[in-house]
């Protein structure tokens, strides 16, 4: 079976690629079928989500996952949010977000900096599906004053893990995969598929 995955975020197709390879399961990018992205109008991940995978899934008749997620900072009443590509500006890179992100926070003592990196994945098999799959995964951690690390992507670099003393940037793929927001909603992706398949018609 065929499935779109509806983003256009290179670093995202990456990791995505990474963990479906785990899962044995193919999927195409919607570049690769020149679908453009979504326009991102909703006000949660869940919303947003919906609104790419229903696009994808729409243009290329096919079934579609699509992911939403971003940063939570505390101190900052979780922004960056839904805003997390686009915080310094639409069409910011993440080196701009993450300057951004540095400069607000340039007066917080670290241990008041506490985070969480958040998914929400969807898998539907039609664009009108009324009862889609949806999987949700968070990442604990603390922002760091200083970006470090040439692995990951978005605020990876200055994201230092929960219990790890590393941040994102600096973890395997692998490792990270394993224990990452986006890791954990696949993991409860694939149980639910697999789930939907051993059930009786």
């Amino acid at each position: 079976m065929d499935i779109v995955l509806a983003s256009s975020n290179q670093g995202k197709i990456k990791e995505f690629q990474q963990i479906f390879d785990n899962f044995n399961l193919s999927v195409m990018p919607q570049d690769i079928l020149g679908i453009d992205s979504a326009e991102e109008t909703g006000q949660t991940f869940m919303e947003n989500a919906l609104i790419k995978a229903r696009h994808a899934s729409a243009l290329a008749s096919l079934p579609a996952i699509a992911d939403d997620s971003g940063l939570e900072v505390d101190c900052l009443n979780g922004a960056p949010g839904v805003m997390s590509a686009r915080f310094a500006g639409e069409n910011s890179s993440d080196e701009e977000n993450n300057q951004y992100l540095m400069e607000l926070l340039k007066n917080i003592p670290i241990e008041k900096r506490t985070a969480r990196y958040h998914c929400t994945i969807v898998y539907l098999e039609q664009p009108a599906q009324s009862n889609p799959i949806i999987c949700q995964g968070s990442w604990e951690g603390i922002i760091a004053d200083v970006s470090f690390g040439t692995g990951g992507f978005g605020y990876d670099p200055l994201f230092i893990v929960k219990d790890f003393g590393l941040r994102a940037s600096e973890l395997r793929p692998a490792e990270k995969n394993k224990i990452s927001h986006r890791g954990q909603a696949m993991a409860k992706l694939m149980d639910a598929l697999s789930s939907r398949r051993m059930r009786p018609e």
